[in-house]
């Protein structure tokens, strides 16, 4: 292997690799894997390009790029994901964050600035399945006067979500609680106390998991994906107990997968807590969220 690298031919080589595997983004990846590798941003890459790399940078570098030609995700390998404008930290054992979620926050920040909810001193939110933090701390962020109860059975993503939430300095709004589903809010007295419960659950069928692209079917975390057999265990699960948590004005809020939507909305109507029960869909016109509002608007 030629020891002489610069920016430019590290990048130029490290592309070429991934581009003979089965990558959308094969320079996108190369640059962000050269950026961490080094420790400097994009503009620095394109601004040195005939600066020479350290043999001890080199070896890391393809390292980093024969692990992502192997599928693991470019998330894991640089630690982190933009979402809502934050920069997360993320982590193997930790779902990624995607930007089809995003859909799910800026719903719930539109219900609460459009009702009486903005004027309250405190709202309080579930989120159902923390991961890294990624819903329950972009609604912590944005809505000032949130104060979410954020639970995950992983201890590895509370770890994730606990970091994420110092770095966003908003560990006086937000309590993590481990454990599975509303199990770890039996002790905390916030019965018919809850405005907005929140959760992208897992919703992969199972047997449909393997199907999935390498990034997800091998490296992220089963837990974090598998909704039963037809993908509905979780959103059952959690239906069944909204009436004894959510107040009377609740809402709830699920991320889904793109044919599951009127399922989820069924399932929402036979328990007739809600006025209204709307299906979003994403960029691609599929269904991606169901709401249930139940707001005095």
């Amino acid at each position: 292997m030629v020891r002489d690298y610069t920016i430019k031919s590290l990048l130029q080589e490290g592309t070429e690799i991934l581009n003979e595997g089965d990558f959308k983004t094969p320079l996108l990846d190369a640059q962000l894997i050269l950026c961490y590798t080094l420790g400097v941003d994009k503009l620095y890459i394109y601004t040195h390009r005939d600066d020479k790399v350290s043999d001890e940078a080199v070896d890391k570098f393809f390292e980093f790029i024969n692990r992502r030609k192997e599928g693991y995700p470019i998330q894991y390998i640089i630690q982190k994901q933009e979402f809502m404008g934050l920069n997360f930290n993320v982590a193997e054992g930790v779902l990624v964050p995607r930007p089809d979620t995003e859909i799910l926050v800026e719903k719930v920040i539109e219900i609460v600035n459009n009702s009486f909810l903005k004027d309250k001193k405190r709202v309080n939110i579930v989120d159902i399945g923390t991961g890294s933090g990624a819903i329950t701390l972009s609604l912590a962020y944005y809505l000032k006067n949130a104060f979410v109860y954020s639970i995950d059975i992983s201890k590895k993503a509370l770890e994730i979500a606990s970091e994420n939430c110092k770095k966003f300095e908003l560990e006086d709004r937000v309590l993590f609680l481990e454990g599975n589903l509303f199990k770890p809010l039996s002790t905390l007295n916030v019965e018919n106390n809850i405005d907005i419960i929140v959760s992208n659950p897992p919703y992969i069928p199972t047997d449909e998991i393997e199907k999935l692209q390498i990034e997800v079917s091998k490296y992220e975390p089963r837990i974090a994906l598998d909704g039963g057999k037809d993908g509905l265990d979780y959103y059952r699960k959690i239906v069944k107990d909204l009436s004894k948590y959510l107040a009377n004005h609740g809402v709830v809020a699920f991320e889904i997968g793109y044919n599951q939507g009127q399922d989820v909305k069924k399932l929402l109507e036979n328990s007739g807590l809600f006025r209204k029960i709307e299906i979003i869909k994403d960029l691609a016109g599929h269904d991606r969220v169901v709401v249930g509002e139940n707001l005095c608007l």
